[in-house]
Formats: structure tokens, sequence, C-alpha cells
């Protein structure tokens, strides 16, 4: 159900009911933000909360408030959330805890918040155990403690489950201006990404930044990446957690491979959102696409005044998704007129110290560098300590970088190499003249690489995960001739139970032939295939030593050029994984895969296929022919139809390997687990 949020998060009348510390704080932090509406406090008892007038009910209030305090006991929290339904109250917080959160402790908790939200009916409601949200545009704040911010007139959004990282992040002193912060606590009703959509429908916030420990609702996360690609608004994350769903014990390789995160990176990649691995990186993108928004490539350039800084920029940046392009002719041209014969001109530049303190030259030398086909220039400069230095003594460096920013409006950043020698002053200053301050070195490349991640042209809608259930290992000639239905190319086969009859079988295919043994998941672990057999006292005298009586003879394919893995786990936090790795005897030595959510386009499988390191055999590696890709793709497309057409009772799929040839793709081993429903 789509909400209306407007009124809750953008209120002209606030009500605080409760008369604990924990309300008097809400209504302080209103009255000290400047919040221009009425506050009305609600207690039975009390004649005033907090020096305001207190009213004995909801009823008694002068009008339906739009946004509502709750800080009374989870029992009253339910009772007054049904008054404020049924008065037309425009939205509350929750704040009370031991509701479904500690269910494992109180059994009550969870029939508690199915009453909750029987109780609030089509109102709406953050938490519960939420501490609320903060809004600096607006200064309205439902919000029961201390926090960092202050008032701005755009800013980016924050929303995240944990109440205690939201203050945390609204300390911050790194001079990002905060519009929205906000907490999700249970989101019984209202999960993150529904009230990502109503922060990024206000039009003074710049970007949203979403700190995640599950996702919920799947269809809510696509509705939200649509809405912010459709209003040209970044998001981010910081994705934490692991799931313990998707670590659940499975037989395959490609469960390994994938690992309980693989499904969330591949859904955040999926939905265009860039993902952070810690709250500084997360503060110093948001901060940059806050100034110039998403970046045209990853293509950067640096510039600083120490060769050490210059070859730390390198370092820092080699393995992301970032680079450093040779100068061109303008580039060096202009470099060398601002500079002089004395500076080895490149990327990344060593300026040395001869204009230190020349605003007007260092203006020149940081402009010439800004070449319209990067998308964004690094000046790195860390500013000396206010209580022991002077730092006006790098006034010229603030002004140099105002002055190129305007001379070429080019994206430009300010980076100090440590995070605490750029000011929260200085940052702002830098902020309103459109030059991004970013604090350390290391967080200003991954906000570069996040800034400029490719995002899709639009969002496929996932192919939702079926119910969990207990699979049954499938017979591999069985799981072949499924697939197989579905265009997936295998080898001719026949299965037989026993020895003899796998030699005549053998001959009737054609030498040489490949014998496995059924029904076991890692054949080669238990010695249950043998290759290359050229004659049928071979396959028989195989036969025997097998650890089983069903067996599959096959023909033996030849001339691949390469071996694949195509494997799906079903991953009940995000839909169904398809995994590409380098196959056969390398799946566990090379550990090289991408995972993506299906359906995938034909875009996001050639990227996934190109990003393995064992692509350049699938391209011809040293003179050797290159595999047949048109093949490779359709095998993969193969085992996908199967997927979307058979997706209830499905566990896991993996083909290893698909042996490449360079006109075919064959699956010489199938794995299937699946619960068949009864005919």
């Amino acid at each position: 159900m789509k909400r209306d949020l407007s009124r809750l998060f953008r209120p002209e009348t606030i009500a605080v009911i409760g008369g604990g510390a924990w309300c008097a704080l809400v209504i302080a932090q209103c009255r000290s933000m400047g919040f221009a509406g009425a506050i009305w406090p609600v207690h039975p008892h009390k004649a005033e909360v907090a020096g305001l007038p207190a009213y004995p009910d909801v009823a008694a209030l002068p009008a339906a408030p739009d946004a509502s305090f709750i800080g009374v006991n989870r029992f009253q929290t339910i009772n007054i959330l049904a008054a404020l339904a049924a008065r037309g109250a425009g939205g509350a917080v929750c704040f009370a805890s031991g509701f479904r959160e500690a269910e494992a402790e109180d059994a009550e908790g969870a029939t508690l918040q199915d009453q909750l939200l029987d109780a609030a009916g089509d109102m709406s409601f953050l938490g519960p155990n939420c501490y609320g949200f903060v809004n600096y545009l607006d200064g309205a704040l439902l919000w029961p403690d201390q926090h960092g911010g202050k008032a701005v007139e755009s800013g980016v959004a924050i929303v995240t489950q944990s109440s205690n990282i939201a203050i945390n992040m609204t300390m911050q002193m790194r001079g990002l201006p905060l519009a929205y912060v906000v907490t999700a606590g249970n989101q019984a009703q209202c999960g993150i990404a529904q009230i990502g959509q109503a922060l990024l429908q206000d039009p003074r916030v710049t970007a949203l930044g979403l700190h995640i420990e599950g996702f919920g609702d799947l269809r809510a996360f696509e509705a939200l990446a649509e809405t912010a690609r459709r209003l040209g608004k970044p998001i981010i994350a910081l994705k934490v957690g692991k799931s313990d769903q998707a670590r659940a014990a499975t037989v395959s390789h490609t469960a390994s491979l994938a690992g309980g995160d693989a499904g969330a990176g591949a859904l955040l990649a999926r939905l265009g959102i860039p993902r952070l691995s810690s709250i500084p990186e997360f503060i110093e993108t948001l901060k940059l696409l806050h100034v110039v928004g998403w970046l045209p490539s990853s293509r950067i350039a640096s510039i600083s005044c120490s060769g050490g800084e210059a070859s730390l920029a390198a370092d820092t940046a080699h393995g992301r998704g970032v680079w450093f392009p040779p100068l061109n002719d303008t580039q060096k041209v202009e470099l060398r007129a601002a500079l002089g014969p004395m500076v080895a001109l490149a990327n990344p530049l060593d300026y040395h110290t001869y204009i230190w303190r020349d605003a007007k030259a260092m203006t020149a030398a940081w402009a010439a560098m800004m070449d319209p086909s990067l998308a964004i220039t690094l000046l790195i400069v860390d500013f000396p300590r206010d209580d022991r230095c002077d730092p006006r003594d790098w006034d010229c460096a603030v002004t140099a970088a105002i002055g190129a920013k305007q001379a070429r409006n080019a994206n430009v950043a300010m980076v100090a190499t440590l995070p605490e020698l750029i000011s929260e002053e200085i940052a702002e200053v830098l902020i309103e003249a459109g030059v991004v301050p970013l604090a350390g070195l290391s967080e200003a490349i991954a906000a570069c690489e996040a800034a400029s991640m490719v995002r899709p042209a639009e969002i496929l809608p996932l192919c939702l995960p079926s119910d969990t259930v207990t699979p049954e290992l499938i017979p591999e000639a069985e799981a072949k001739a499924r697939l197989a239905k579905f265009g997936l190319r295998v080898p001719r086969a026949q299965s037989v139970s026993v020895a003899e009859e796998a030699g005549t079988a053998a001959a009737q295919i054609g030498f040489p032939v490949v014998l496995k043994g059924e029904g076991i998941a890692h054949k080669t672990e238990a010695g249950a295939v043998a290759l290359n057999l050229g004659d049928a006292g071979a396959v028989v005298r195989a036969a025997r030593r097998m650890p089983c009586t069903d067996l599959l003879v096959e023909e033996m394919v030849t001339g691949a050029v390469a071996e694949l893995l195509i494997g799906v786990v079903k991953d009940p936090a995000h839909g169904f994984v398809l995994t590409l790795a380098a196959g056969g005897t390398l799946t566990e030595l090379m550990q090289d895969s991408a995972s993506l959510l299906l359906p995938a386009s034909d875009a996001m499988i050639d990227d996934a296929l190109s990003s393995l390191r064992m692509a350049r055999l699938l391209d011809g590696y040293r003179g050797a022919p290159a595999a047949d890709r048109a093949a490779i793709l359709r095998a993969i497309r193969a085992v996908e139809a199967y997927v979307l057409a058979k997706a209830e009772g499905l566990e896991e799929i993996e083909i290893n390997p698909l042996l490449c040839t360079p006109d075919d793709a064959i699956a010489a081993d199938a794995l299937l687990r699946r619960k068949d429903r009864p005919e």
C-alpha cells in the first residue's frame, strides 16, 4: 500500500504524547530549532509538559495533529495510535520497544505488533522501537535525544534502521548538509524504501543515503529506485549484515561462491544503488552527490604539491573503478604555461611548491588540469590544525579552488589525505562555492567510484523468491532432460544400472565417453566420474569401481577452450542469484565469480562474463580460438528460462562445467535441487 507521509515528515502541528524526559526532549528540540508550528503536549494528569500547556488526551487536541510522538509504554502506545487514527492524524512515531524485535525473549511481542498495525489502520507510523526523525529543513523534530545538525535550505536525506547510527551521523563534522535523518525501527508498517520514496519527493532533498540491515519488500525497493531514476536523484547504501537464510547449507559450488551477501550486492547493483563499506565513505559520497550529483564517467585527475601525495593518490585508486587518464595536449600546454619548465607533467600531478601562496598562479594551474573530458579533479590539500598553527596561511588554496571552479565550471573537489585536516568551517565555504570538500583520500576515491557507477537505463522487475522447501536432488540425467527442454545443450547420454550395460551404451554413443555415478553432488571428490574412456572394456572396469549402481554414460565433448560454471541459488531475502564463474577444477581454486539477480538483460550478463579473470580464455588467450559467446549466452538464457518458468519449489541449479568450444556451449554436468509438486 502506498502511503502519503508528507504530513508526518513536514508537519505544521506536532503532538507529543507522554510526560517523561524523552517527551520533554522532543519539545525542547523543536523549540531550539525554531519550529514555527504548534506543539501540543498530551498527558492525562499534568497541566503542562516542558513549559507548554498539556491536553488530557488525543480527543481534547484543538485539531488532528500532523505528526505525533508517542512516548509511552507499549500497551498504551497501541491505544493512543488507535485514538490518533480515529482523529484523522497525519502520522506518528512509536518510540516504545518490546514488539516483534523482542519476540525471542517475549512471545507477546509479535502479537502486540499485530495489534499496533490494526490500531493504525490507514494512518502512517514509524517504528515501533524507533527514535523518529529530524527535519532540518523545517525545524520539525520528533526526536527524543541530542543531535548534531543545524537548519539547512537543502541537503541529503538519510534513512537507517539504527537510532544510534542516526545520532552518530548527525554528529559528523565533515560539512555534509543534512535535510532529513529518519529512523525506521521495526518497520512494522513503513519500510526504509517507502520512507526513502517520500523523502525524495521533497525538492529540497538532493540525494538519499540508506543504512540497510535487511531489504524486506523487494518491490518497494524497485519502486524507490525507479522514483530516484525518474527524479534524477542519487541513492547510495551502506548495507551491513549477511543473510543467514542465504548461507543455509547447500551442496553446490555456486552457493559457496555466491555467499550470503552476493544477493544483496547484486540487488543494489541492479537498482543502480552504489554500495559503500563504511560510514566515512558513506558520508563523503553523499557530500559529493549533494554538490555535483552523479559523475559522468570514472575519469579523474589529481593535483598536489607533493610527489608523495601524487603517488599515494595513484596507489589509492589502484584496483578501484576510477582511473587517471594521461594528460592531453591542451592540458600540457596550459599546465606548462602556468608551471614553467621545471615540473614534470603527469596525472596525478605534483606541481611542486613554486606557486604556493600565489593564489592567481595556483588558480591558473589548477584550472589547467580541469579538462572537459574529466569527471572531476581532485585538489589535494591538507590544512594545518588550528589549535597550534595558523590555518589562514592556506587561504590561498581555498581562493584558488573556488577561482578555478568558476573559471572552468568543472567538477572539482578539495581532498585532505587525513580526514581531520579539513575543518567543517572550510568545508561549508567550499560547498557554498560548488567545490566538494572530501575528508580522507581513500574516502574520496571511494566516493568518486560510487558516483561514477554505471546505472541501469531501466529497473527490471525481479523474479521474487518462492517459499523455501526441503528439496530433493534430481538425478543428473533427469536434470539435463528438464533443462534441455528450455534450450540447454547437453551431451548424448544413456542411463544404466549394470556395469556391462554401460559398455554397450558407450558403444552406441560412440567413443570416447564419460562415465558418472548418479545421485552424487560432488562426483570428482567421490570418485564417481571417469573421463575419456576409449573402449567398452574400459567403461565396464570403470563402472565396477563406481561408488553407486545408477550410472550415466555420456559422449566426451572435446575441443573446449574454457570451462564455465552457471549456477542459480534461491536467496530468500533477495531472489534468484545467478552466478557465473570459472568452471571445472578451477571453480574453487580461482574463486572467480560474478553474481546477478534474475531476470537479467544481455548487457548485465555480458558485463558479468567480462568481469571474470578467466574472460581472457573466452576471448581467445595467446592465440587460442575464442569461445562462442553467443552459445554461452544461449546456455545462460536456457537456465534463466527454466528458473522463471519453474521457480516454485526450486532451490538450486548448477551447470559445472559448461564446456565452451569455438562453436558451441555444452553442459557437461548438471545439478538440480527442487521439490516437485505432486501430480
